[in-house]
């Protein structure tokens, strides 16, 4: 990728996009969704180091679709809470520090070492830290899921992670809590999670194929009658990331 005879690669195209986010909007987001955008492929998952962002493609397993549900709320404080659990975060690891000063972020605590210490921590700093602990043990028993092509146990941990995300996290909202309840119960269902910044905004579902329209048509009938919002419904599988051509 070129810029006024510039040569970039779609790495330093990805920490661009995070930078422009970071400090011209003010939101101090990862930088997944850029990266993905620019590396993904057709059929596969994405693994990233987001500190080396080193990274690997896993194929998603055949017979499975993504069916995104977008909840079409979207509340006001999100930005703004969203920044605030990066604090937390950050309280989170100079707490921690002072008995692991080797550390320099939540990736580098096993979830044995953050328990060692609730006592001494903040009850909301814990929450906030055992979230990121235990869903960063989470993507890495997902990914060798993937590799195993154990749909279902993959489809667990997405469970795992919406119920941290509500409840340790605290960045879910009822509109995303209704969502992933009424997918719990329909044919075909593997597992999902809320998705994104939180607080409104989408649900991803892994859905077996077969289903995968029967399921969008029921979740659209069931979320509208029980929130009165009409949602929109995407089934879809994993595409290749944005290109010059």
């Amino acid at each position: 990728m070129s810029l006024n005879g510039a040569k970039l690669s779609l790495p330093e195209v990805a920490k661009l996009c995070q930078k422009t986010e970071n400090v011209f909007i003010g939101a101090r987001v990862g930088i997944m969704d850029q990266f993905i955008s620019c590396l993904g492929k057709a059929g596969h998952a994405l693994l990233l180091d987001c500190r080396s962002l080193e990274f690997k493609l896993i194929p998603i397993p055949e017979g499975v679709r993504l069916v995104i549900c977008n909840t079409m709320v979207k509340h006001e404080h999100a930005s703004g809470a969203y920044n605030r659990r990066r604090e937390e975060c950050d309280e989170g690891v100079k707490l921690l520090s002072r008995w692991y000063p080797e550390i320099r972020a939540l990736r580098e605590v096993s979830v044995e070492q953050l328990e060692r210490h609730v006592a001494a921590m903040p009850a909301t700093i814990f929450k906030r830290c055992k979230h990121v602990v235990t869903e960063n043990r989470r993507v890495q028993e997902g990914a060798q899921y993937l590799i195993d092509g154990e749909v279902s146990h993959f489809g667990d941990l997405m469970r795992k992670s919406h119920s941290s995300l509500r409840d340790l996290f605290e960045v879910s909202c009822r509109e995303l809590d209704v969502m992933a309840e009424i997918a719990e119960s329909l044919e075909g269902y593997c597992g999902g999670r809320m998705t994104g910044g939180g607080f409104g905004g989408c649900t991803v579902n892994l859905v077996k194929t077969s289903a995968a329209e029967k399921f969008a048509t029921q979740i659209a009938e069931r979320y509208q009658s029980a929130i009165g919002i009409k949602p929109d419904i995407y089934v879809c599988s994993a595409a290749n990331g944005a290109s010059a051509g």
